[in-house]
């Protein structure tokens, strides 16, 4: 099932729009990280709805209401792609808001079930993924309910506390240890494992310590960015070969408060640039009829 929007915009003048990339708030930051490093001549608008943060325990019906509300706020602003950079708004959202809007979509969901049934085939013995998750991603079984249609058996976990440990900067000390040995004591011999939170990337040396160094950890976003990237040059959205991306090749978009977002974010290896604090509920939500004016360019921002 795809995760992109069948049409989008392909005339050359598009070319040089921003990709947006959205989380709810710093995790996405790892995607993001993937994406410039994979799209050097790109420039990139990303927004953390650090307002309305954390997704992970929020019903699935208002984790979608929030996925159309920003993809409309950065269509509106002029952008030629929109990534999901979250596990809970990917499963929330997708394939469906991909079809409400005029530029590509991706998520994070699809890439990784992809990369985890190619290591299930590849291991002759076992042929069992598990995925890692906040709540709603592990209730919504948007890895599950995959996987297990391509006939590759599971074993799911919601860790709660892996995104605060992350966010608190202890990622490798030795709560965040007991933690994930709390979490998986009892996992089962498996293939892959999917890290379903794009925080959880900032865990692979705690994670490996408890599963053991020969434990393949799927990364969502790495495989994100090379998805993108093929889909950008198919759809004939690349900047130029060999263009330099704009002066400021990054803005961020925060709901909450910009400093606090910043010292995070740069904590966890985000990039220092412009940010801004915006209100989101003035271009509503997006329907089947939604469209971008495509001659209008993007707001300029403030820092």
């Amino acid at each position: 099932m795809s995760q992109t929007a069948s049409a989008g915009p392909s005339e050359p003048q598009h070319r040089h729009l921003p990709i947006a990339v959205f989380d709810s708030g710093v995790g996405g930051l790892t995607v993001l990280n993937a994406l410039m490093d994979a799209l050097p001549a790109e420039s990139f608008l990303y927004l953390g709805d650090t307002a309305r943060v954390p997704y992970g325990s929020k019903p699935l019906e208002m984790v979608r209401g929030f996925a159309s509300e920003i993809t409309a706020e950065l269509i509106g602003r002029g952008v030629k792609a929109v990534v999901i950079a979250c596990n809970t708004a990917s499963a929330a959202s997708l394939p469906a808001l991909a079809g409400q809007v005029p530029v590509p979509v991706w998520g994070v969901v699809e890439p990784g079930v992809t990369a985890a049934l190619a290591a299930a085939a590849a291991d002759g013995k076992v042929g069992r993924v598990a995925v890692l998750g906040t709540e709603a991603t592990i209730r919504a079984r948007a890895y599950q309910d995959r996987l297990e249609a391509a006939g590759v058996a599971t074993w799911s976990r919601a860790c709660p506390l892996f995104v605060p440990i992350v966010e608190e900067g202890i990622s490798d000390s030795t709560i965040a240890r007991l933690v994930a040995e709390h979490y998986l004591s009892d996992i089962p011999p498996v293939a892959a494992v999917i890290l379903g939170c794009t925080h959880y990337p900032l865990l692979k040396p705690v994670l490996r310590a408890v599963l053991g160094r020969d434990a393949l950890l799927i990364d969502s976003s790495e495989v994100v960015a090379r998805t993108v990237a093929t889909g950008l040059r198919d759809k004939g959205l690349l900047r130029t070969a060999g263009a330099a991306p704009s002066a400021e090749r990054l803005t961020y978009l925060v709901t909450g408060d910009v400093g606090t977002f910043m010292n995070t974010a740069v904590r966890l290896g985000g990039q220092d640039a412009p940010a801004a604090r915006i209100d989101l509920g003035g271009r509503g939500h997006l329907t089947a009829n939604d469209g971008n004016d495509d001659d209008a360019p993007g707001d300029r921002l403030a820092s």
